[in-house]
């Protein structure tokens, strides 16, 4: 046996050629959310210029989330089988293919084809993003990166729900939108064709880490977890179903109960989406040096229960209901994503939120095709703005259900078999 000289260690990537990673790669997180949130801002475009009712409307949101039920569960699969730069290429290739597909035709089945197979891509592409931040970032600023990623990708829902204010022109027809989006969504394979340049070249030269777990569901596992792992997946249910399908209408509810422009109604919709991008951290910061993360989210969630009502009855300025719910969706997946950590072993955490992404889904479909049925059975419209009512009734129900859930939370950590939700801080 040939004895042999022993090699030199590679050395790991330079900090500027990781965050260069992350850039590049977040801009396929960009055009995703960009081409998820096209849809809420010509809402009354689809239905005046094709005749799509707001069943028809909150199923082009729902048919996004149903593969996704069943996505979650092989997409980790993909992931580790053909690796994270094949997987994010290809699930990138996809959402673009669901986009061009969405604007070929204006018939609800063509484009409801190319929102499931943006869907099918769309999903499975953030794991793919988050698989590969992991492998960069993993022992390193790893927190900080995945909220500059954040950052840059809810800057494509901002684009997308402003988009009538920058692309005004655009909403004389139903297509024009469309194939903005197209363009965006070019982004998902640029974003994953620069990730594979320099992570080919970076093999050659550096050491890489092992990527991260994924959202791979272990069956054996689910009956394995603890009453406040499920306390934490009812609250992202309920919380969740009261904040996106509202997204789908909210343009088209404030320009018809209200009165508002598009373009006004689109900002109003993206306040979520700033109020995210700046607070999120921040609310992530003061937790980890307080604690007591079961009690904030039950105060996160006692948020959204007038905000529909103050919508749907008084003539308050939309300003107000829309800043105390940018609050709110800045606050509760701060706490409610990392805390799954806290309670669940880390051998199980792939699991965990696999299971978690599974059950959101489950309620981000049936929510918005239950919101498109309640407005058209009240024929909410311009003329008939109390149709608007029922929908708002529903969420504000799911506010209270959240509410419940955190406070359910709450009781557990305070009690024997508390995982330290309310006690842990940072060192």
């Amino acid at each position: 046996m040939t004895d042999r000289e022993p090699t030199t260690p590679r050395p790991a990537p330079p900090r500027a050629y990781r965050w260069l990673v992350l850039i590049f790669i977040s801009l396929a997180m960009f055009g995703n959310y960009y081409v998820y949130d096209c849809i809420s801002p010509m809402a009354d475009v689809l239905k005046a210029r094709l005749g799509f009712t707001d069943a028809n409307i909150g199923l082009l949101q729902a048919i996004y989330s149903i593969p996704n039920i069943v996505m979650v569960l092989v997409g980790g699969f993909i992931i580790d089988r053909i690796g994270t730069r094949k997987a994010t290429l290809a699930f990138g290739v996809t959402c673009l293919t669901g986009a061009v597909v969405t604007s070929l035709a204006g018939t609800l089945p063509v484009m409801a084809a190319g929102r499931l197979i943006f869907g099918l891509g769309a999903e499975s592409l953030i794991v793919a993003v988050t698989t590969a931040i992991a492998k960069w970032f993993k022992g390193k600023e790893l927190s900080f990166a995945f909220g500059i990623n954040l950052t840059i990708a809810r800057l494509g829902s901002f684009a997308a729900l402003n988009s009538p204010s920058w692309a005004g022109w655009a909403f004389n027809d139903w297509r024009t939108p469309l194939l903005i989006s197209v363009a965006f969504a070019t982004f998902c394979v640029t974003g994953a064709i620069l990730y594979w340049v320099l992570e080919v070249g970076a093999a050659r030269k550096y050491a890489l880490a092992e990527a991260g777990s994924t959202d791979k569901v272990v069956f054996g596992d689910i009956f394995r977890f603890t009453w406040s792992y499920w306390c934490i997946v009812a609250l992202c249910v309920t919380f969740y179903s009261g904040i996106f399908p509202f997204q789908t209408f909210a343009v088209k509810f404030f320009m018809e109960a209200h009165g508002v422009s598009r373009e006004t109604g689109g900002f109003l919709s993206s306040m979520l989406t700033l109020f995210a991008m700046i607070c999120t951290p921040l609310f992530g910061l003061m937790v980890d040096r307080v604690g007591r993360r079961s009690l904030f989210m039950m105060f996160g969630s006692l948020l959204l229960i007038p905000v529909y009502m103050m919508m749907a009855y008084t003539s308050v300025s939309l300003y107000v209901p829309m800043a105390m719910m940018g609050i709110a969706f800045s606050l509760i997946p701060a706490i409610m994503w990392p805390s799954v950590a806290y309670v669940v072993e880390e051998n199980r955490l792939g699991t965990a939120y696999g299971l978690m992404t599974l059950i959101q889904n489950v309620g981000l479909a049936g929510f918005n095709l239950v919101i498109g049925w309640a407005n058209d059975y009240a024929g909410a419209s311009a003329a008939n703005p109390g149709g608007y009512r029922l929908g708002m009734w529903i969420f504000s129900t799911l506010g209270f259900s959240a509410v419940f859930f955190s406070w359910l939370l709450w009781r557990a950590e305070k009690g024997p078999h508390a995982h330290g939700l309310e006690t842990i801080k940072a060192g």
